[in-house]
């Protein structure tokens, strides 16, 4: 039975995520900061008969990202996804103009990265034993075609260098990790309807995930990070 580690797993494209992998017969390792509250996370555990293991988890916790590499140590993972992550201010939705030139909160900066990128390269240090233990061997980490720096229309600057230096990180960690037959990409959900994307958004959570899962399934340890969108479409870096 393949397994699969999923931060952010209560809610969008996480719960998705780990909806989707149980439904297909996987371990589901899927993580998040509160599982009492987690309602919605419970009932996929519930339906998967013991294959969905909730983990009590912050991804800015980096000791409690070392207590669960320890507790699950000896077990193998197949797929981690780094899916937890921060938006920070929006300007459009809540008229919060704190990620705006000459308004940016730097405090909030800093928490942001924290999530978006330092977790993810922080995962990948602890649980590298555990992806290389498995069949699949692949490290999988949520992005943005925000992180573009090709494509870039400016603002946003918190959210946009977060998943920037995401990505720069994890192409890194293709070249790094390619002599142990691991597989590293990142990956844009596109703009998903959930909590996030707010109720506007063009593409539902299945469709995205079900792209994803395949775009991951994809992948093989070449030394280059793929940035593709869920559809498969290439983004620039």
């Amino acid at each position: 039975m393949p397994s699969v580690l999923i931060t952010g797993a209560n809610r969008g494209i996480g719960l998705e995520f780990a909806r989707q992998y149980a439904d297909d017969g996987w371990q589901v390792h899927a993580c998040c900061r509160a599982p009492e509250s987690a309602d919605a996370l419970k009932a996929v555990a519930e339906a998967a008969s013991g294959r969905v293991s909730v983990h009590a988890f912050d991804v800015a916790d980096f000791d409690r990202i070392d207590a669960l590499a320890a507790a699950l140590s000896g077990t193998a993972i197949d797929v981690l996804i780094n899916n937890a992550g921060l938006f920070g201010p929006k300007l459009s939705a809540e008229g919060d103009d704190r990620q705006q030139f000459g308004k940016i909160a730097y405090d909030i900066w800093t928490d942001v990265l924290r999530v978006n990128t330092f977790a993810p390269m922080k995962m990948a240090e602890a649980f590298v034993d555990h992806v290389e233990r498995s069949a699949l061997k692949t490290i999988a980490s949520i992005t943005s075609g925000l992180g573009s720096i090709a494509e870039t229309e400016g603002g946003y600057y918190i959210y946009r260098t977060s998943k920037a230096a995401l990505n720069m990180a994890m192409a890194s960690l293709a070249r790094d990790l390619q002599p142990r037959g691991i597989a590293v990409g990142v990956f844009c959900p596109g703009w998903v309807k959930t909590d996030m994307g707010g109720p506007g958004a063009s593409v539902e959570p299945q469709d995205s995930i079900a792209g994803l899962r395949r775009e991951i399934a994809a992948l093989k340890p070449t030394g280059t990070a793929p940035f593709h969108r869920f559809n498969g479409d290439v983004l620039a870096w």
